[in-house]
C-alpha cells in the first residue's frame, strides 16, 4: 500500500459516528434521558397491548352482549361497555393493534420511498436534485385528508387506503431530513477521501452517509409515528380509514360522541390512548435526538 492510498483508508469508528456520539450500549444511552426512558417505557407497553390482543382479550371485540349496554367499569368489565353491550377494554386492545400497525405501515412507505429520494437529492445537486425536492415540496402541500378523500373514492375505505394516503402525505419529511443531513455528511474530509479513492456514490451511501445519518432518522421515526397515530385516528373518525365494526381508536370516538351525556366515559377511553401513545412517542423521539445529536438540546 502507498503513502497516499494509507492516507485515505476507510475512515475510523469515530469518524463515521455522528457528532457528539460516544459508543455505549443502547440501553445505556436511553436510560441516560428521562424523556426517552418514559417514552420507551410507554410505547412498549402500547406494543405489548397490540401483541397480546392478536391472541387474547376479555372478550370479543365485536360481541354484541343485549341487556349490558351502557354498564359502568367493574370487574367483569374494567372498564365498561359501549351502546352494543360490547366491551370497551376488548375493542380498545383490538384498536390498539389496528392503529399501530396503519402507523408503522404509514411510515415504511413513507421511509422506503423518501430516504432514497432525499439521499438522491443529496448527491445529485444539479436539476435532478432541484426536481426531487420540488415534487417534495407539491406532495409536502397535498393534505393526508385530501389524499385519503381520493382514495376512497377510488378504493373504498379500508386499513389499507388509510395507511397508503398518510404513508404517500409523510414521504417529504424524510426525503426533506436525509437530504439536509446527508449534505452535511458529504461534506466531511473523509467522505471527500473517499471520492478520491475511486468508491462509488453507492459505495459512500451505504458504507458512510446511511451510518451517520441512521440515528437521525430513528428519532424522526418516533416522532412521525406520532404523526401518524393521529392521522389515522382522524381518517377512521370521519369513516375514511378501517370501517366498523372493525374497532379503532378514531372509529370509537365517532360512535361514542353520540352518547357523550350518557356515558362520558366511552370518549374517554379511546381519547385517553391516543394522548398517552402519542406523548410517549413524542417523548421517545425528543430523547433519541438530544442522545443522538447532542447539538441539539435546548432548541426549541
Amino acid at each position: 500500500m502507498t503513502e497516499r492510498e494509507a492516507a485515505i483508508t476507510t475512515p475510523t469508528e469515530t469518524e463515521t459516528s455522528p457528532p457528539g456520539v460516544t459508543r455505549s450500549s443502547p440501553l445505556k444511552l436511553l436510560l441516560s434521558s428521562p424523556s426517552a426512558t418514559a417514552g420507551a417505557i410507554i410505547v412498549g407497553i402500547a406494543v405489548i397491548v397490540a401483541v397480546v390482543s392478536i391472541w387474547w382479550t376479555p372478550y370479543g371485540p365485536l360481541t354484541v352482549n343485549t341487556g349490558a349496554e351502557f354498564l359502568r367499569p367493574s370487574l367483569a368489565h374494567p372498564l365498561g361497555t359501549d351502546e352494543y353491550g360490547r366491551d370497551v377494554l376488548s375493542r380498545l386492545m383490538t384498536g390498539t393493534q389496528i392503529t399501530l400497525l396503519s402507523s408503522l405501515g404509514a411510515v415504511a412507505i413513507a421511509l422506503v420511498v423518501g430516504v432514497p429520494a432525499g439521499l438522491i437529492a443529496a448527491f445529485r445537486r444539479g436539476t435532478t436534485g432541484e426536481i426531487i425536492m420540488r415534487g417534495a415540496d407539491l406532495l409536502y402541500s397535498f393534505p393526508a385528508l385530501l389524499a385519503a378523500i381520493t382514495l376512497v373514492a377510488a378504493l373504498g375505505a379500508s386499513t389499507l387506503t388509510a395507511t397508503l394516503a398518510i404513508g404517500i402525505a409523510s414521504i417529504p419529511v424524510f426525503a426533506r431530513v436525509t437530504r439536509s443531513t446527508a449534505l452535511g455528511v458529504l461534506s466531511t474530509d473523509y467522505v471527500l477521501a473517499a471520492r478520491a479513492y475511486g468508491r462509488s456514490s453507492l459505495q459512500i451511501a451505504r458504507r458512510h452517509v446511511l451510518p451517520n445519518i441512521m440515528p437521525i432518522l430513528v428519532a424522526q421515526i418516533a416522532l412521525l409515528l406520532s404523526v401518524t397515530i393521529l392521522a389515522v385516528a382522524a381518517l377512521s373518525y370521519l369513516g375514511l380509514g378501517t370501517p366498523p365494526p372493525a374497532p379503532t381508536w378514531g372509529g370509537m370516538l365517532e360512535s361514542a360522541q353520540n352518547y357523550l351525556y350518557q356515558d362520558p366515559l366511552l370518549v374517554l377511553w379511546p381519547g385517553l390512548a391516543i394522548a398517552v401513545t402519542v406523548f410517549g412517542l413524542n417523548a421517545l423521539g425528543d430523547g433519541l435526538r438530544d442522545i443522538l445529536d447532542p447539538t441539539l438540546k435546548g432548541r426549541s
